[in-house]
């Protein structure tokens, strides 16, 4: 069996927010659906090792932000790579309280759902909770954020804890869309070695360099600035190793 024939399966980029009495908790998703229309369900797929899992058994609501295809690396990774175990994750992100007291995500959210959980269907690892969409609003008209833009285009990894996660899966690089035409010495940018940060597994590629951060396709890892940190888990360069 392939593997990677799940990755060919559409997915979308959620924050997912609940609340346990008066503490809040967010985390990213990629399995959020519609079941019905009428009244309108949706369901969510939640590790059951992740702290939301707790938050949402215990208060039996949840949020959903749709994430925007702009979102930059640091922003899904304080959410999908931190724990609210060990860190507040809404510090310093632009959120409100919805109808169901649980937080809704606002930063780069295009929009959101607020639901009530109505049935819980256990799948081991997982528990997808389903419920009635209580509020929903449209923030913006911008393009979604999907999955495949992540993990392509964005170079972004997969937690551990996420439905899609494949244990010792070696990353696959998308394919060029045509051959590129050979470079001069002088326009070639320096080929350089990747280097894998062990926090995350974030791929660092000299080639195409890190625009979330300003760093430009053709600058060295060793050449990045001291201050310079993983993009997806905030570790810092001592913690990527050469591949």
């Amino acid at each position: 069996m392939n593997p990677a024939a799940l990755h060919k399966i559409g997915y979308g980029m959620y924050v997912i927010g609940s609340r346990m009495g008066d503490r809040l908790n967010a985390q990213i998703a990629n399995t959020v659906f519609q079941i019905t229309s009428d009244p309108p369900t949706v369901a969510v797929s939640i590790n059951k090792k992740n702290l939301t899992h707790e938050f949402i058994k215990a208060s039996g609501v949840f949020t959903a932000s749709v994430i925007c295809q702009d979102a930059d690396l640091a922003f899904i990774g304080r959410f999908g790579f931190k724990s609210g175990r060990d860190a507040d994750k809404l510090q310093g992100v632009n959120y409100r309280i919805g109808q169901t007291k649980a937080p809704i995500v606002l930063d780069n959210a295009v929009s959101y759902l607020e639901v009530k959980v109505t049935r819980e269907v256990d799948m081991g690892t997982h528990t997808i909770f389903i419920g009635d969409v209580v509020d929903a609003e449209v923030l913006m008209e911008r393009v979604c954020m999907t999955y495949a833009y992540y993990h392509d285009i964005k170079r972004g990894v997969t937690p551990p804890t996420a439905p899609s996660f494949i244990k010792d899966e070696k990353r696959v690089e998308p394919a060029p869309a045509a051959a590129p035409a050979p470079a001069s010495p002088a326009s070639a940018a320096p080929a350089g070695q990747k280097h894998r940060c062990t926090v995350c597994g974030y791929i660092y590629d000299p080639a195409e360099g890190d625009a979330d951060s300003g760093i430009k396709p053709g600058t060295l890892f060793e050449d990045l600035p001291a201050g310079w940190v993983c993009p997806v888990c905030g570790a810092d360069k001592s913690a990527f190793e050469k591949i």
